[in-house]
């Protein structure tokens, strides 16, 4: 039975062609019907996101040529149109693959945690159609078990890798615990809402949203039950926020020094995180002279996100060497498995020798009393298991070997085992 994995991802295609093979939640099942009916898959799994499509089949025969079918069928186009974006990959390659994954090392953002789950969803869909129960469903399992170890051993996904997740990560080393904190968003773009999103599922329970249009600052305000103020009435509560987000498109400051110095004095001094992500900035960088105003524009969160990318890199290395050691883990138990039946039957095939020999002697030496009897069977097979141990243990080692499969092939031959 050979595993194989077939698929595309944001290394190899362009987004027009991932989302017309994306599959949707709703015709997963559908999919991997067909698609196990086509492919004549013993097992079968489709994992579809937006940035990857990948189909992962155990077969007899170990050819692909009907996944890729399968995929070029979904693109309304003709066999081979697809092989300039497809990679495949088989046995020890597709675990490889399947477990960098899990773990998010193939990732567009490496070490983000959503791909986890979506694989978990993936093999839920295909445990319930009944398409996983044997190899595939193995490293599956092992997968989930993998990808935990990577994030408890290593630092790969504590670190911010998006600028508006590292400013709530600033936001974190100047507040603590931002639980109770009240934020202003000055401005309604997507950089914007991504960071508010974050702010609010960090603890920041009141965000107060302001924008020239109206109607965009109520949208927003929406999706975390916030507040709306009018643009032209935001600056004199300034002294209420503990964290200011500006993101407006305005060409020149809307934020002054004096401005926020009449605020802090207000907050009696109390640290006000003032995080700038505009361009051009809507801050002035005066700002930053003032005591406890704590002023980043895009840049400086850049540059975090930039060390933290490095980090994220560094980890990843030691996350590899977890995935090398869990895929010689895997396939050594696969192989001990495989030769479990051959210690059984040549075990099996030394009793009966033992047996016969024995029959054959007491044959000659006429009625044995029970103790001699005892005796000579204890050392009958004695004697037919020692000569085995060399063999036995010979058999268990070439089981964890790359190349053991000879080894264990002669020593069947030598004992005449059937396979």
């Amino acid at each position: 039975m050979k595993l194989l994995l077939t698929g595309l991802s944001h290394h190899t295609a362009p987004v027009e062609v991932r989302e017309r093979l994306a599959i949707p939640e709703s015709l997963l099942a559908e999919a991997l019907g067909l698609l196990c009916q086509v492919a004549g898959a013993d097992e079968a799994m489709i994992l579809s996101t937006c940035n990857r499509v990948e189909i992962a089949v155990t077969t007899q025969d170990g050819d692909a040529t009907a996944v890729r079918q399968f995929l070029a069928a979904r693109n309304n186009t003709g066999p081979g149109s697809l092989d300039a974006y497809l990679y495949e990959l088989s046995d020890r390659d597709a675990i490889r693959h399947i477990f960098r994954v899990a773990a998010s090392l193939d990732s567009m953002v490496i070490g983000e945690p959503q791909i986890l789950g979506q694989m978990k969803a993936a093999y839920a869909a295909a445990h319930e159609l009944g398409t996983l129960h044997g190899i595939l469903d193995d490293v599956l399992t092992r997968a989930f078990g993998v990808a935990k170890r990577v994030r408890n051993e290593t630092e790969i996904g504590r670190s911010a890798v998006s600028v508006s997740y590292a400013a709530v990560e600033l936001a974190r080393q100047i507040f603590g615990s931002l639980k109770g904190k009240t934020v202003l968003i000055a401005g309604a773009g997507k950089m914007s809402e991504l960071a508010a999103r974050h702010l609010h599922r960090s603890g920041c329970d009141r965000i107060l949203v302001t924008n020239r249009t109206r109607r965009r600052a109520e949208e927003m305000a929406a999706l975390f039950d916030g507040e709306v103020i009018d643009y032209e009435a935001w600056k004199p509560r300034l002294a209420e926020m503990d964290i200011v987000l500006t993101s407006s498109g305005a060409q020149d400051y809307i934020l002054h020094k004096d401005e926020v110095k009449r605020a802090i004095d207000k907050r009696r001094n109390r640290p006000m995180f003032v995080i700038d992500i505009a361009v051009p900035r809507n801050v002035e960088p005066a700002v930053n002279e003032l005591e406890n105003v704590f002023l980043y524009d895009i840049d400086d969160l850049g540059k975090a996100v930039e060390e933290n990318r490095k980090t994220r890199q560094k980890e990843a290395e030691d996350a590899e060497q977890i995935i090398d050691g869990e895929i010689d883990r895997l396939l050594s138990r696969w192989k001990a498995r495989e030769v479990a039946p051959t210690l059984v039957k040549l075990q099996q095939q030394l009793d009966e020798m033992a047996r016969m020999e024995m029959e054959r002697v007491k044959s000659k030496l006429g009625e044995l009393t029970p103790q001699q009897e005892e005796a000579l069977a204890a050392y009958t097979r004695g004697l037919l298991h020692k000569v085995a141990h060399g063999p036995l243990t010979e058999i268990r080692r070439a089981a964890a070997l790359p190349d053991g499969e000879e080894t264990i092939a002669l020593i069947r031959r030598m004992f005449r085992v059937e396979e």
